[in-house]
């Protein structure tokens, strides 16, 4: 996926806080131990320095929500920081968003 193209699927999932602009993914992926996995239903965005994993930000595609592409996500997530050598890995997200909580919460 182009940063365009992150930028707006980002845009169709996100209000608050603002989504995220092509430059913005553009620039993190370039920074290093940057990392992401687009499937078709959505991407996530990682970085992994030091041994720790950070998801920056995961994106489904509105429309194909609730049919395991988060959790798919955040898997493929979790491995590809193990093959950057992370033993661990954070995020942060916001407390009035349930359903991304009980995906990270079922992740673990």
């Amino acid at each position: 996926m182009t940063p365009a193209a992150l930028a707006r699927l980002h845009a169709a999932c996100f209000t608050r806080p603002r989504p995220w602009s092509a430059a913005e993914f553009a620039a993190l992926l370039d920074s290093p131990g940057s990392f992401l996995i687009a499937r078709e239903a959505g991407f996530v965005l990682g970085r992994a320095i030091a041994g720790e994993a950070e998801l920056l930000t995961l994106a489904v595609d509105p429309a194909r929500r609730r049919q395991g592409a988060g959790r798919r996500l955040v898997a493929d997530f979790e491995a590809e920081a193990a093959r950057h050598g992370a033993t661990a890995a954070f995020l942060e997200v916001a407390a009035d968003n349930a359903p991304a909580r009980a995906l990270y919460r079922a992740a673990g």
